[in-house]
């Protein structure tokens, strides 16, 4: 088993990779907790896949477990949804000892992130990320949150799991689609980091060979968000960085009401539309966008920004938390693998948009 330790002054936790790793998580909780019961909180498509495995290993260490489904996709991560999480708990008398799980893709994590963040004034939980997405970006770092009708995670604090489980074995029930999705994150760490995923990236000539070494891609990419997240933990700094790409991808997924690009796929747009312009303000690195663009291209990922009202979109753009309503920060690729964050005025931010 490969370990990785985030380290932070008040919340540190373990990141455990392994495969087969569903089967410890008991034993997890038999060493480290009191309490007797386990809300696994997923989504619908994860839950019949999974179900049978996580009910037979903790009845057999006598917990009492309860699973809370619900509807898969962004559209889960509501207030309504949430209001149906809270009251799923209270029926099963849920305790401030006890422990969720958060077993899914990003929206799982996020909403059930939020769930223990907020119910009993908090309880302890755990991420077990079954997405590309989840395991190399969402399920580490401890934002989690919920979105509202005119904005996304536009809800929701910092609030650390216990610890993160991630098997790369879970991928290989992912739709390709939704595999390729998680991709555009890892592509973002190449480029704001560490080129030699990109590389690596750019060699594999099939998904096959692609899953054969997406462990190490994973580990690579946790390196980088713990580093940055042990530096700058409330996201005022540095981990800013993390966020290539998003600004105009969260408004592209709001525009089109989150149903017709994922999240991965819109800040595959967002990647290339900012580094395309930053290029011709010379901000970049000439050929950063034509390697980016190429990457993106290979796993099937969008590249063109699609027709949309222009000022629908830099509304959107500028309610974004990385907004002060007079500045926006923006991350620039410099050259691949050095990002950096850029302070612009929001009447100039048309410019980069």
């Amino acid at each position: 088993m490969k370990t990785l330790k985030l380290n932070l002054k008040d919340n540190s936790y373990n990141i455990y990779f392994e495969k087969k790793i569903i089967y410890k998580i008991p034993q997890y909780f038999k060493e480290n907790y009191s309490g007797k019961k386990i809300a696994i909180i997923t989504d619908h498509n994860i839950e019949k896949l999974y179900r049978l495995e996580l009910n037979r290993s903790l009845n057999a260490l006598g917990l009492e477990s309860k699973i809370i489904s619900v509807k898969p996709g962004e559209e889960s991560k509501s207030l309504e949804t949430l209001q149906e999480i809270y009251y799923e708990l209270s029926k099963f008398k849920f305790g401030r000892r006890d422990l969720i799980i958060t077993l899914g893709g990003g929206v799982v994590g996020d909403l059930g992130g939020f769930a223990a963040s907020t119910y009993l004034r908090g309880v302890d939980y755990i991420q077990v990320p079954t997405s590309l997405l989840a395991q190399v970006d969402s399920s580490i770092g401890g934002k989690v949150a919920i979105d509202l009708p005119w904005g996304k995670n536009l809800v929701g604090s910092f609030y650390h799991p216990k610890a993160v489980f991630i098997d790369s074995d879970f991928l290989k029930t992912l739709d390709r689609r939704f595999l390729h999705d998680g991709l555009a994150e890892v592509i973002k760490y190449g480029f704001i980091r560490d080129e030699s995923i990109v590389h690596e990236l750019m060699k594999f000539n099939n998904d096959e060979e692609l899953l054969t070494n997406i462990e190490d891609i994973i580990y690579k990419c946790c390196s980088i968000k713990k580093r940055v997240v042990e530096k700058d933990e409330k996201d005022f700094g540095e981990r800013m960085l993390l966020n290539f790409g998003h600004t105009l991808g969260h408004a592209v997924e709001r525009y089109f009401d989150y149903k017709k690009y994922s999240h991965g796929e819109a800040v595959a747009i967002g990647m290339v539309q900012i580094t395309r312009k930053s290029e011709i303000l010379s901000l970049t690195q000439k050929g950063t966008s034509k390697l980016l663009e190429e990457v993106l291209n290979k796993y099937s990922l969008p590249i063109e920004t699609p027709n949309m009202d222009r000022k629908s979109v830099l509304d959107a753009v500028v309610l974004d938390k990385k907004s002060n309503r007079e500045n926006i920060n923006l991350i620039i690729i410099k050259k691949i693998g050095e990002g950096i964050i850029k302070e612009v005025s929001i009447s100039d931010i048309g410019d980069y948009i």
